[in-house]
């Protein structure tokens, strides 16, 4: 058999054809290509079908299920099982049931999410403010639409918003829903799209309309006038800072701090919390108090729980005797989510494109796309007109002679014939006598035809006011107008968030840290942590370590400095001495790869107190070269306890020293031979994960061993080892200068 080169540009003898066709599929393709080609669709269907929402203020996913209730009769009918929603829904949303259920419950009354919930439930529902109270399964609960659904829909049937086919092109769905007040700017709304997101805080929904109604007669006026601030439906206190919020109505990015609303009970002597921030939760409070109260940051609680029930949200502090409860919460602000940040992103999808839009363009896109609905609405209604007054003049011609009429209807011997007949009889259109043709043996009496024909005067002037209505932009704007005005009437509500503004706040003080005192802290071989008192230190023994452990560093400091940790993993650990309780000499102490939560192995190798971070840190490696790092390198903004890469992993590490003032230190190798050099010879670096430069010159089955500060050597004749250059070779170690023979010496030998 031939043989033949396979797509690989190889050769093979009798090779199976399919498995050569197989091969010869497989082409090369960029990444790039890869992307545009099966990424691209994906994020575009996440970004326009899924996650932002549009200028209804609705995502898909809403819109489908308020519809599908909307057509189960919900809106007026009785409560039906939330099950029986969901499944019906399915027929519009193919994401599965657990996704429409969230969705139900999100938009319902009893989780509280919405400032105007669209969903009226009944049964367990959860709450927004609670992470652990979820809600009850769909065949427990029960759900219909909410009143104010009405103007979700009105006019949903009068051509007002274009329909589009579900997934399966099985039934009709509308593209958005035909709201009568900017929903967008009401209900909170938060989406995770690809590459994007979108975060709308809640309004209040009078000011809302108010402030549309001013903007619909002023585009120019003052928003902050009407609209006053975010409004949420946990309530609490927004701190206001105008200039921050005017910032976030022009761009529509931007963020605002709430915080807990609370009252002391003096006669019980202890604090209740009955409104928390939007965007925190009851556990998560608890937990960070209780950790507070663990560390001794907040000596003065006795306790801390959570009494909410069916009357709303409660927490309740107890208070030890003599505690200042205004400090106290100053102090639960800082450190808790009890005061929390709302940030805002207002990404709304325009003609399906996302733009992030400020409150006064998301106020302009709505209002003229809700002209337009208005609009569509008005010549759907004068087409109806149209038609029921066009049938009104055929029957008017009738009017005239009934008597022929009958006749035709009568003298026609097939009823196809009935129809042409009437329209060659009284010169009417087909659809004027189709409609004659149509009418009952009993209304064929001129008293019914004479009310049908009087209505054509009335029709007609109708018919010219609506044709007025299209043709005079003011007038639709005063539908607009009366429309906003009159949803704002029937549900409109006083605001939940009250705003503060911060020169009204107590002055909460400076912030007390806790109590610093002196201590010795202990680090042994194997990663054994104690924080002793001098006062323990002194009435203590002998330090405990584990058989075969031992001291490896120890200083004295204060109970509440930070301390960095270093491992053989190249990580470092940052925390603060106040996380550790007061040990004894007796004590084993802390393991700290248990207690900082370290890799599996991990260990510690090195401990710094970087108090101001001045000074530095230099790094040997079996390699001979030597790294200097600043300690500024690993100070850090924020409260991270962890850093990776705090030291290069090239070659393994041999010693680490701190230098906060230029000495000279001796390198030992394993020849052995040793050098000493001055630490000024070795420049400092900002990047920790640098190989630093060499400092011994080794032969190849040689590496570096150890290094100490020259004062704390045995070397004689310093000298013959002192380098002023580097790398250096060192010189061979005598006898005479290694610790072993100064350890001889002490001990009396000759």
């Amino acid at each position: 058999m031939p043989k033949k080169k396979t797509p690989q540009g190889g050769k093979t003898k009798g090779a199976n054809p399919n498995v050569l066709g197989l091969h010869a599929a497989v082409v090369e393709q960029s990444i790039t290509e890869t992307l545009e080609t099966n990424f691209m669709p994906y994020a575009m269907s996440v970004i326009l079908s899924r996650a932002i929402p549009e200028i209804d203020g609705f995502k898909p996913a809403h819109r489908k299920l308020l519809y599908t209730m909307y057509k189960m009769g919900l809106l007026t009918g009785a409560r039906t099982k939330s099950a029986n929603i969901v499944g019906q829904t399915m027929r519009l949303n193919p994401h599965g049931d657990a996704a429409i259920y969230d969705t139900m419950v999100r938009l319902s009354r009893g989780y509280g999410a919405l400032l105007t919930p669209f969903v009226d439930s009944k049964g367990n529902f959860g709450k927004h403010f609670s992470r652990d109270m979820s809600c009850a399964a769909p065949r427990y609960t029960e759900a219909k639409l909410t009143p104010i659904c009405q103007e979700l829909f009105r006019d949903i049937d009068s051509d007002t918003v274009d329909f589009v086919d579900n997934y399966d092109n099985t039934m009709k769905e509308p593209a958005l829903l035909p709201t009568t007040f900017p929903n967008i700017l009401v209900s909170a709304n938060t989406g995770i799209a690809v590459g994007m997101a979108s975060q709308f805080c809640g309004f209040n929904l009078k000011e809302v309309c108010d402030t549309t109604a001013a903007y619909l007669k002023n585009p120019g006026c003052d928003l902050m006038e009407t609209l006053l601030a975010p409004d949420f439906p946990t309530g609490g206190e927004l701190i206001c800072d105008r200039d921050a919020l005017r910032g976030l109505y022009e761009t529509g990015r931007g963020s605002v701090k709430v915080r807990a609303k609370w009252r002391f009970v003096r006669e019980e002597n202890l604090i209740e919390i009955t409104e928390i921030p939007y965007s925190t939760s009851t556990e998560a409070i608890l937990d960070k108090v209780a950790e507070l109260i663990k560390t001794g940051k907040a000596k003065e609680i006795a306790d801390m729980r959570d009494e909410t029930d069916l009357s709303g949200l409660k927490l309740t502090v107890d208070l030890k005797r003599g505690a200042d409860p205004d400090k106290l919460m100053a102090r639960l602000f800082r450190q808790t989510p009890l005061e929390d940040t709302f940030s805002c992103n207002f990404n709304v999808l325009i003609a399906g494109q996302p733009r992030v839009l400020g409150v006064r363009q998301i106020l302009e896109e709505w209002t003229a796309w809700r002209t337009e609905s208005i609009r569509r609405r008005v010549f759907f209604v004068l087409g109806k007109r149209k038609e029921k007054l066009h049938l009104l003049k055929g029957l008017k011609r009738i009017l005239l002679d009934i008597d022929k009429a009958i006749r035709i209807i009568r003298e026609t011997r097939e009823e196809a014939e009935v129809v042409p007949n009437l329209m060659i009889g009284f010169g009417i259109d087909q659809v004027q006598a189709e409609f004659v043709a149509e009418i009952r043996l009993r209304n064929i009496n001129q008293e019914y035809i004479l009310k049908r024909v009087r209505e054509t005067d009335a029709l007609q002037e109708e018919i010219d006011d609506l044709e007025d209505i299209l043709q005079d932009p003011r007038r639709v704007k005063k539908i607009l107008l009366e429309e906003l005005k009159d949803t704002a009437k029937k549900y409109g509500e006083p605001r939940r968030t009250s705003i503060v503004y911060a020169h009204e706040l107590p002055d909460p003080g400076e912030e007390e840290g806790p109590e610093e005192y002196p201590v010795h802290v202990f680090l042994s071989r194997e990663g054994y942590f104690k924080k002793i008192t001098p006062q323990s230190l002194r009435m203590s023994g002998a330090q405990k370590y584990k058989e075969g452990d031992g001291p490896r560093q120890t200083f004295e400091t204060h109970s509440n400095a930070e301390v960095m940790f270093f491992t053989d993993r190249c990580q470092v650990y940052k925390t603060r001495l106040g996380e550790f309780d007061d040990a004894k000499a007796s004590v084993l102490g802390d393991y700290l790869p248990a207690k900082l939560g370290m890799d599996a192995g991990e260990g510690v190798i090195f401990m710094v107190l970087p108090e101001d971070y001045s000074g530095g840190l230099v790094f040997f490696f079996e390699n001979g070269k030597a790294a200097r790092v600043e300690l500024k390198a690993y100070q850090t903004s924020s409260n991270r306890r962890k850093l990776t890469g705090a030291y290069s992993d090239k070659s393994p590490l041999r010693a680490i020293l701190r230098v906060d003032q230029e000495r000279e230190l001796a390198v030992y190798s394993t020849e052995p031979r040793c050098l000493i050099f001055h630490t000024a010879l070795l420049a400092p670096k900002t990047t920790r994960s640098t190989q630093g430069v060499a400092v011994m010159t080794l032969k190849p089955k040689y590496h570096l061993d150890a290094v100490r500060p020259l004062e704390e050597t045995a070397i004689a004749q310093q000298s013959r080892y002192r380098v002023r250059a580097l790398p250096a070779v060192g010189a061979l170690l005598r006898q005479e200068d290694t610790e072993e023979r100064q350890l001889g010496l002490l001990d009396g030998e000759p």
